[in-house]
């Protein structure tokens, strides 16, 4: 449920962390392969190693901008919204997406449980992996992006944040996996 008025859980070490700006400067370039990390997925309960699809099958990196269990980033909330809607028309394509948060576990427990969540929820509270893809940060938390990955882990598409586009739409999105 969202809430403006319930602000506990909101300053941690990672809001302060993250809380200077630093753009989004990605300088991975499309074709490239991309850096493996790994990750627990709260949703099933185990951990999720981006090369163990690698030959398998593509995926959708879609990092998110959630503060705690009970603020989301007003642009993001209705992008994983959406993508959690269409987690069918991803998975019918043979892409699995990998929703990634920096929210902690018990936070993205009650994530997953609010918004009836079905694809995986990766948590990364000391957000390596956002640093990794240079997704840049502000006011508390890494920000939005969303990567497809080919079967073999080669970046396809790339989709940073800006203040026009904050979040690839769904579209957009499945286009891309299209053109795979």
């Amino acid at each position: 449920m969202l809430t403006s008025t319930d602000f506990r859980g909101l300053l941690n070490e990672r809001f302060l962390r993250n809380f200077f700006p630093v753009p989004a400067t990605n300088t991975l370039k499309l074709g490239q392969k991309t850096a493996d990390f790994e990750l627990p997925d709260i949703t099933n309960n185990r951990q999720v190693k981006l090369s163990d699809y690698r030959g398998k099958q593509p995926l959708l990196l879609a990092f998110t901008r959630i503060f705690t269990e009970k603020q989301y980033c007003p642009l993001c909330y209705p992008h994983i919204k959406a993508v959690n809607e269409n987690y069918e028309r991803f998975t019918e394509k043979g892409v699995e997406v990998l929703m990634i948060t920096s929210t902690d576990k018990q936070q993205s427990q009650q994530i997953i449980k609010d918004l009836g969540l079905k694809m995986p929820l990766l948590s990364d509270p000391i957000c390596n992996s956002f640093q990794t893809y240079e997704v840049g940060q502000a006011l508390g938390a890494p920000l939005p992006a969303q990567f497809i990955l080919d079967r073999e882990g080669h970046l396809r598409f790339k989709h940073l944040f800006s203040f026009l586009s904050s979040n690839a739409e769904i579209e957009t999105l499945l286009n891309a996996i299209d053109q795979l």
